[in-house]
């Protein structure tokens, strides 16, 4: 989703089990109840549904204004009213968020023992290019081995982030495995925080185990949205580590669990709820 820095398409990360900032929530929101489905949500419908989880109208549009700005939503005017579509760019980040729930899974058996390398070194004054970099890094599963070298467990597609942030001529990329003397399990300590990753599904399991977090919403709608923002947080923060290099007690796949048992029970509701509350428009292509 080491902690990891902050990405591009999404903001922050939030601290685990802290409140999801609003553009998470929209984010979320928008990935269930618009992505795939060519349409545009009114303001007023995304007001009404964010007040379930206790977000007030000027929190919504504010967030609403940010990311039409940051190129995450498309505005669209009908007569009075406003509505908001994803761009591409967006529909992208949140289906790579979909592909790790529905299919990646929390939990990686399938590991060959192959590592990707990411080796780069931009001038002091690239600073902006040097975030996104390693955002993209982040968001693709790396952490920092040291110094301009980072790493991920498995074969990674390097070429597309440098290609989308112009740096393929200052990013270096391979494919291997380790060497004496090196041994993965150390090297996963080394270039990832792998006690905050398990803190961070504790944390998932104490707050939704518990049944605390459904109180803090009215109805299924604002439960599957909290849910699942703070499902996609895990996802952000997990590098899909190889699961034999990490502790026998790991938590990921009791947290798995607990989430698609509770997504499969708020979600009906949620759905429901969606096709009262929800006004939809099909923008023309």
């Amino acid at each position: 989703m080491t902690q990891p820095a902050p990405t591009t398409e999404t903001g922050p990360a939030a601290e685990p089990g802290s409140p999801p900032r609003p553009q998470s929530l929209m984010l979320t929101f928008f990935g269930i109840h618009v992505l795939g489905t060519g349409t545009a949500l009114s303001s007023a419908s995304v007001i009404d549904a964010f007040a379930r989880v206790d977000v007030g109208e000027d929190a919504v549009r504010s967030t609403l204004t940010r990311m039409v700005a940051r190129g995450l939503l498309e505005r669209h005017r009908r007569g009075r009213r406003m509505y908001f579509s994803l761009t591409p760019r967006a529909a992208e980040v949140l289906a790579d968020g979909q592909e790790r729930i529905h299919r990646t899974g929390a939990v990686n058996r399938a590991w060959d023992g192959t590592w990707t390398l990411v080796g780069f070194s931009l001038p002091e004054s690239w600073r902006s290019e040097r975030h996104d970099l390693r955002s993209r890094l982040v968001w693709a599963g790396f952490g920092p081995l040291q110094s301009g070298l980072w790493v991920a467990p498995g074969r990674v597609d390097v070429a597309p982030i440098a290609a989308e942030l112009g740096l393929g001529d200052r990013i270096r990329a391979f494919h291997g495995e380790a060497a004496a003397p090196t041994e993965a399990g150390p090297l996963l300590r080394t270039a990832f925080d792998v006690d905050a990753i398990a803190d961070g599904y504790r944390a998932f399991l104490a707050r939704w185990g518990a049944d605390t977090a459904s109180g803090e919403a009215r109805d299924d709608l604002g439960r599957l949205l909290l849910l699942h923002t703070d499902w996609l947080d895990l996802v952000r923060r997990d590098p899909h580590l190889p699961a034999e290099h990490l502790p026998a007690d790991w938590p990921a796949e009791s947290a798995e669990t607990l989430f698609r048992e509770l997504s499969a029970h708020y979600e009906p509701g949620a759905r429901r709820i969606a096709e009262e509350i929800l006004d939809r428009w099909e923008p023309e292509v």
